[in-house]
């Protein structure tokens, strides 16, 4: 039976991708930043409903920028959650640019790529934060550069957090968590590591048993003085707790 609902959740699903390519190539040119930021938002949740993944926010996510938010990363999840909760800019891996679809919706909702091999684009990534903040965007960014296994955290990179430093703008700590929504017990469906494929990842989540996602939001915060390595380990503790509580 739970492959018969995933199926019709995949049809959904597909229809929905397909609706917001049509949003986007037919509706996006003629509308304002914040028309197009309300519709990924909208977006994003009807998706959660798609996958039957219900949604908690602990804490006050930002108002409004700027702001930069550095959360724990565990799957492809994480992007349409923080969207659901309040749209943002998300730094992402220059792959995803390229990817059919998603990359096309990725780019309409504002996405910032970064070639992470390359020290020279981390430095153009950094001005091109800086940038963005100083227009008072919300941003978002996975510091631990790739996804987790859920359980611990990987250490966080500091290089993107100087934009942040330089502007003197406010970093906002949040967690995410996916748990089973019956049990309360962490859920590894939506989980998305190592050579796993995207679509292994996606039929998992689609054939899983209701899943909550929590994202918790902590405190905004200035550096205060603090170079971006000594910052990057007291974000990455106040993620791990946030994530866990």
């Amino acid at each position: 039976m739970k492959q018969v609902i995933a199926c019709g959740r995949m049809l959904r699903l597909f229809w929905h991708i397909c609706v917001g390519m049509a949003i986007v190539l037919l509706r996006f040119p003629r509308w304002s930043p914040e028309q197009r930021q309300m519709r990924v938002q909208v977006w994003a949740q009807a998706l959660l409903r798609i996958l039957g993944v219900s949604l908690r926010i602990v804490g006050n996510p930002p108002a409004q920028g700027p702001v930069l938010l550095v959360a724990n990363h565990i799957s492809w999840l994480d992007i349409p959650v923080l969207h659901a909760t309040r749209h943002c800019r998300f730094v992402s891996k220059s792959d995803v640019q390229s990817w059919p679809l998603l990359g096309t919706l990725a780019s309409a909702a504002g996405t910032l790529y970064l070639e992470r091999s390359s020290r020279r684009d981390a430095r153009r990534m950094v001005h091109q934060l800086q940038q963005a903040l100083q227009r008072h965007e919300v941003l978002a960014l996975f510091p631990e550069g790739t996804t987790g296994d859920g359980r611990t955290l990987r250490p966080f990179y500091p290089n993107l957090l100087q934009a942040a430093i330089d502007c003197d703008a406010p970093v906002q700590p949040l967690g995410l968590r996916f748990a089973d929504k019956a049990s309360g017990c962490i859920s590894f469906a939506p989980s998305y590591t190592g050579d796993e494929t995207l679509l292994a990842s996606l039929w998992r989540t689609l054939c899983a048993p209701p899943i909550e996602a929590v994202v918790h939001f902590g405190t905004p915060e200035h550096a205060q003085g603090r170079d971006r390595r000594a910052w990057s380990r007291d974000l990455q503790q106040a993620v791990d707790r946030l994530r866990q509580g």
